[in-house]
């Protein structure tokens, strides 16, 4: 049975009124030590519900979840579909298909080193000055959370590059976006390698991957990417 945040709220609440009538019965509510054991209780009551919330979030945000595959999901095909139960867009991985990233299949612990090499290289280039991941950064540059869902690459970018397949273009494009302008706020050349660019479309793959309730809103359905 999972609960949500109303049911946590109206549980806290309502254990707090209890436990506060218990400890302070008989006592006058203008009374001072009224509030001071109420407090106390609301603090301690609080204080075991965040200590529950937060080792709850961390065993469902942590990688090989139900939200946050493996790493090795990025050997796969991935979609993006609706799902009317949540009401929201989830990604979905095809375990039936394979779309391995430059022709590999990459094992558990090569996919790890694959993906952290190319969210250290995100870093090292400062990019969430200008992009977003999970809704974090500077919203100048577009948002990469689902960047490796996004049809402009095959629509745009794989004729622009004369690549073979997205993962390539991708590649060719992070090497020399200023060669492939396809917007009107151009990416400078932040001088990635091969490896380097590699790196990054693979965390960029496995990043779509993780289910982040519908965000970014619309996305894939917005007229903004209908061509």
């Amino acid at each position: 049975m999972e609960f949500g945040w109303l049911e946590v709220t109206v549980a806290s609440i309502v254990l707090t009124l209890v436990l506060g009538s218990i400890l302070t019965r008989g006592r006058d509510w203008l009374d001072p030590e009224f509030w001071k054991r109420y407090a106390i209780v609301g603090s301690v009551v609080m204080f075991i519900f965040l200590w529950i919330l937060t080792f709850d979030t961390l065993s469902k945000t942590k990688i090989g979840s139900e939200r946050v595959p493996s790493p090795t999901v990025i050997n796969y095909k991935i979609g993006y579909e609706y799902n009317p139960e949540k009401g929201y867009y989830m990604p979905v991985v095809y375990k039936d298909q394979k779309e391995l990233l430059f022709g590999k299949e990459y094992t558990e612990e090569e996919a790890m080193e694959l993906i952290t090499k190319g969210k250290l290289v995100i870093q090292s280039r400062a990019c969430m000055d200008c992009h977003t991941l999970l809704g974090n950064g500077a919203y100048y540059a577009p948002d990469l959370t689902k960047s490796w869902l996004d049809p402009k690459w095959e629509k745009i970018v794989v004729p622009m590059t004369q690549a073979k397949d997205k993962a390539e273009a991708m590649v060719k494009f992070l090497m020399e976006p200023d060669k492939y302008a396809t917007w009107m706020r151009r990416m400078p050349n932040l001088g990635l390698d091969e490896e380097e660019a590699k790196a990054v479309v693979a965390y960029l793959k496995w990043m779509a991957t993780i289910n982040t309730n519908g965000f970014p809103d619309h996305f894939g359905e917005s007229k903004l990417v209908k061509f």
